[in-house]
């Protein structure tokens, strides 16, 4: 289980208004602002790089592939700016990648502001980091979409008292594709962990620590059903939760894509010190045969239960 190192870089960042040169380039060539940066690339394809600095910049990705990635990772810190009152960043071309950001303090009035928000184009996030927010990732399409997010932190999300709907650190939905690696979410705010309506997912090495949790609901929430893997995570449940029932809830909403073959093996699970609560450690309501293996669970867990 690898440990992101990019907490120690937050404390060392510059402010943006100590930039001598341009804090936008591409292959050499200066930006003022992370906007113009990204229209100069239009339908071609181009790494933005992104100097040390705390920015109030966004930007809307119209079209073509492009690489945002800090010269520093941990070091380029996006503090509460949203385009369209979405997101940070908006994303609409071909293909992004999102690469060593920080993405803190966004807050918009419909209770969905995120860090990246996916509307087109595959999307692969490493690296980075989503911080006291409403949402970390949002979005998606109607098509075979193909998200990869790997050694990111989310920290601090979601929320289900300022808006009717939830929040949550991960809500994507396509008909494609989702892996989440060796990465950690913690202290969420509301909401699930990760909520995903997706038909195929990789969900592996990765940490859920809810110790710090408030007014959380499921670690894992597959509410349409899907297949794929879930393993090697680990995944302790705090005791302040809005619902304590399951940790990996399948088919709760509905039945869209098929469960059946749905491997859920050597994952490590716990409750924390003092919960008496009894979870299920799978839940699932799709009624398929679920592939559950051998799982480490703690005292208080019950392996699986169908609903």
């Amino acid at each position: 289980m690898k440990r992101s190192f990019l907490a120690l870089a937050l404390l060392t960042a510059a402010p943006a208004a100590a930039q001598t040169t341009a804090p936008f380039t591409i292959g050499g060539q200066g930006f003022a602002t992370l906007q113009a940066a990204v229209d100069s690339v239009r339908l071609g394809t181009a790494t933005i790089l992104i100097a040390p600095g705390t920015y109030r910049d966004c930007a809307i990705q119209q079209g073509g592939r492009i690489t945002f990635r800090a010269t520093t990772p941990g070091t380029a810190i996006f503090q509460g700016g949203a385009c369209e009152g979405k997101a940070t960043l908006v994303l609409r071309g071909s293909a992004s990648v999102v690469d060593g950001l920080v993405f803190r303090d966004v807050h918009v009035g419909d209770g969905n502001g995120a860090g990246v928000r996916t509307e087109l184009g595959d999307l692969t996030v490493v690296n980075s980091m989503f911080l006291d927010s409403q949402e970390g990732i949002l979005g998606g399409q109607p098509t075979g979409q193909r998200i990869t997010i790997d050694r990111s932190t989310f920290s601090g999300l979601g929320q289900c008292d300022q808006t009717p709907d939830c929040a949550h650190a991960i809500y994507l939905a396509n008909k494609g594709h989702v892996t989440i690696t060796n990465s950690r979410f913690e202290r969420g705010r509301g909401g699930h962990y990760v909520k995903l309506r997706v038909p195929n997912v990789v969900i592996t090495d990765n940490s859920f620590d809810d110790t710090g949790g408030r007014k959380t609901n499921y670690m894992i929430d597959l509410p349409d059903g899907a297949t794929g893997l879930i393993a090697r995570n680990v995944f302790v449940q705090g005791s302040h939760k809005e619902n304590h029932s399951g940790l990996i809830v399948v088919a709760a909403e509905a039945r869209t894509y098929p469960s059946t073959g749905l491997r859920v093996e050597d994952n490590d699970a716990r409750l924390s010190p003092g919960d008496t609560t009894s979870p299920a450690f799978v839940a699932d309501l799709s009624h398929d045969r679920l592939a559950v293996g051998t799982n480490r669970l703690g005292p208080g867990l019950r392996g699986f239960e169908t609903r």
